[in-house]
């Protein structure tokens, strides 16, 4: 086992009996990470700092429930994830689920042809600047790997309300992208 491994374990168990410099250690470790992980959902850097001191304060008070079957990182990421969501809801997030004739199947085979030289920040800031809707089903889907049926269940949407929205998401990232000449084209 390795030492990160051992020294989050041991960590987390001393987390279970409320010790606070672990707590600490363990939020020192993943904090940055999950306030981005917050900001790419909320937009907004001071809200996502609160989601993410929220997430971690409720993660140690639910800690006894940790099984260890996934990471404490991935554990937290998650936490995060619905933390936000949740804020993005009570924001009364207006997610239309679209009709089935509306709805058109993008192919997963599709060629952007990106420049390299574009930057992941690049990319991050126009996912953020595009609708709410279209960002947090990007974010989820690209980033977080989530797949339609997940999208659909955490959002309270359709699962082809999901794919719309991704659809219609990407073609507006392309076209920032075009915009700044870094897609050459569809």
């Amino acid at each position: 086992m390795s030492q990160t491994k051992e020294l989050h374990n041991h960590l987390i168990e001393a987390c279970k009996k409320n010790d606070a410099k672990a707590q600490m250690q363990l939020y020192d470790f993943y904090c940055k990470a999950m306030c981005a992980i917050a900001n790419r959902y909320v937009k907004d850097t001071f809200v996502a700092e609160d989601i993410m001191q929220d997430s971690f304060i409720k993660a140690f008070q639910k800690i006894n429930s940790f099984k260890g079957d996934v990471t404490f990182g991935a554990w937290i990421k998650r936490i995060v994830i619905n933390h936000s969501l949740d804020w993005l809801k009570k924001r009364k997030l207006e997610i239309v689920s679209l009709n089935e004739e509306v709805y058109k199947r993008v192919e997963e085979t599709e060629d952007w042809s990106i420049s390299h030289s574009i930057q992941a920040d690049f990319i991050a800031k126009a996912i953020k600047s595009l609708k709410e809707k279209y960002s947090v089903v990007l974010s989820l889907y690209l980033l977080e790997g989530y797949d339609h049926q997940e999208i659909a269940q955490v959002l309270g949407i359709t699962e082809v309300a999901s794919r719309t929205h991704l659809m219609r998401g990407k073609k507006q990232l392309q076209e920032l992208l075009k915009e700044e000449q870094y897609v050459e084209g569809y």
